[in-house]
């Protein structure tokens, strides 16, 4: 083969790798547009831990300052549920459990610093499924472990998108509501 045409060959697949990625919808992925009340966040995560870290990773790497305590100037991104739970989905014939799903629920809302109603409580659920091999227990927690990461990232991302979504569409926002005297 000649030189020539073997640089035109790798020229070609070069050329025709970019054309079939850009084809097929892939981006990389770019930090939130966040509503502008929201550049300055207190974070309350219940229970904390790695969601709470990835939250503040993302919303640090989309220009937003978090805030240890609550401020006169800063929103309010509230994690009010963050749980995990596994479930069997099917059974083998001799009563063991082949396969199990990895569920996880987060609830949260979000609010202006004035008190405005930005994302109000939404629920967001989560679930990966997996095959169980009685004869690799060890494999089974490493595997649990693995899709509860996976499951993490996916919803630090849901998140966010919930958050572009309300600055897209700032109509939906709605006015905090004064509470409720008696007279």
């Amino acid at each position: 083969m000649s030189p020539n045409l073997l640089r035109s060959l790798r020229i070609a697949a070069l050329l025709s790798a970019v054309a079939l990625l850009a084809g097929c919808g892939f981006h990389l992925r770019q930090t939130a547009s966040l509503p502008p009340g929201m550049k300055k966040i207190h974070l309350t995560v219940s229970a904390g831990g790695r969601l709470e870290r990835d939250l503040a990773r993302a919303l640090k790497n989309s220009d937003v300052t978090i805030v240890d305590e609550p401020a006169p100037d800063a929103a309010e991104l509230s994690i009010t549920s963050n749980a995990f739970r596994t479930d069997s989905l099917t059974v083998s014939g001799t009563a063991r459990v082949t396969e199990y799903a990895v569920r996880y629920h987060v609830d949260f809302n979000a609010k202006a610093a004035d008190g405005t109603v930005i994302i109000p409580s939404q629920a967001i659920d989560m679930s990966r499924e997996f095959s169980y091999d009685a004869t690799n227990t060890i494999g089974t927690a490493s595997q649990t472990e693995e899709l509860q990461r996976s499951l993490i990232g996916d919803m630090v991302q849901a998140i966010l998108f919930r958050l572009q979504a309300a600055a897209e569409h700032p109509a939906v926002a709605m006015p905090a509501q004064a509470p409720a005297t008696s007279n």
